[in-house]
Formats: structure tokens, C-alpha cells, sequence
């Protein structure tokens, strides 16, 4: 039985490098044995469904052919239609209530302990706020994540040091939680 995946690459197709056509990643999934195989938006998410493999071995075999075809290093992130439910259902934040640039999720590639971020004054970032999850930190920012001096403190290093994160506005996570329903 296969399950339905979905591959959230970091940081292509933004500014002028770096550049994976989704065609090209559909066929790369699809000559990896992948099924159903789908994109959404240039930003870096692909659907597929897969008999083999789990979320980290998918992950890499990915990272391995996206490097290989493109010449360039991706970071990648595959997470289960069942993970992908919990993790909107279980939003701190009135998801409905917000426009979807005004709510994140960033997703690690491990468990991540609240001791990371200990050093940000979250009082003082108000009324931007994070609270933590399985393996993603919601992040609501009412101005946008551009304007976001919390977002710019959460990606520092030292809270990131270690795993994969990478970013997507509720509005794609939605779509990738209706994508991977199988």
C-alpha cells in the first residue's frame, strides 16, 4: 500500500539561483518510482506516493537526485499525509481567523527543544508569537513574515543549528494537507 508524501525542498526557485523547473522535479520523482507526483507553486513542495522507503530515506534519496540532476546541494523535508492533519489540527493559532501570510509553520527535520530558543525575549516581539510543535514551530506574524523581526531571530543559527527548517504560509499548508489526502 502506498502513502501519500509530501517533499518540501528549501530555498530554490527564490531570487535568481538555485532554480528546479517543477516539470523537472515531477519527472525526477516519477524516474525515482514515485506515483501520483504533483507540484504546487514554484516555491518547492511536490505530492507523490511511494510503497517504499519512510519520511528520512525519502528525504535523502530526493536530496541525492535533485543534487545529482541539478548540480546543486537542497536540503529536503518529507512529511505523511496522517503528519501533515495533526499539525494543522493541533495550530495554537486561530488559523481560520488570519490570512494565510500572517501564519507560518517551520518545519524541522528533528525534534527540536524548547532550550533553542531560550535566548529570545518573546515578551518584547508581541504581538508576534511562536509556540512549538511535533517537529515545526507556528509562527504568527500580523505584518507579514517580511516585516517579522521574530522571524529573524528564529532563523539564526544557534536555533537552527543541526536540523533542516524551512518555512511554508498557512495558505500552503493547507493546500499540502488537501494534496497528500489519499
Amino acid at each position: 500500500m502506498a502513502t501519500t508524501y509530501a517533499a518540501l525542498l528549501r530555498g530554490i526557485n527564490v531570487g535568481g539561483g538555485r532554480k528546479v523547473p517543477m516539470a523537472e522535479l515531477r519527472t525526477l520523482l516519477e524516474g525515482l518510482g514515485h506515483t501520483g507526483v504533483r507540484t504546487y507553486l514554484q516555491s518547492g513542495q511536490a505530492v507523490f506516493a511511494s510503497a517504499h522507503g519512510d519520511e528520512e530515506s525519502l528525504a535523502a534519496e530526493l536530496a541525492r537526485a535533485v543534487e545529482q540532476h541539478f548540480g546543486f546541494a537542497v536540503d529536503v523535508i518529507v512529511r505523511d499525509h496522517a503528519y501533515l492533519r495533526a499539525i494543522a489540527d493541533a495550530c495554537p493559532f486561530p488559523a481560520a481567523e488570519l490570512e494565510g501570510r500572517q501564519l507560518h509553520a517551520t518545519f524541522f527535520s528533528a525534534p527540536v527543544g524548547p532550550e533553542r530558543f531560550a535566548g529570545i525575549d518573546a515578551e518584547a516581539r508581541l504581538p508576534e508569537e511562536f509556540r512549538l510543535g511535533d517537529r515545526v514551530l507556528y509562527l504568527y506574524v500580523p505584518d507579514g513574515l517580511g516585516r517579522s523581526k521574530l522571524a529573524e531571530q528564529l532563523a539564526r543559527p544557534r536555533v537552527t543549528e543541526g536540523v533542516v527548517a524551512t518555512t511554508r504560509n498557512w495558505n500552503t499548508v493547507v493546500k499540502l494537507v488537501e494534496l497528500t489526502r489519499a
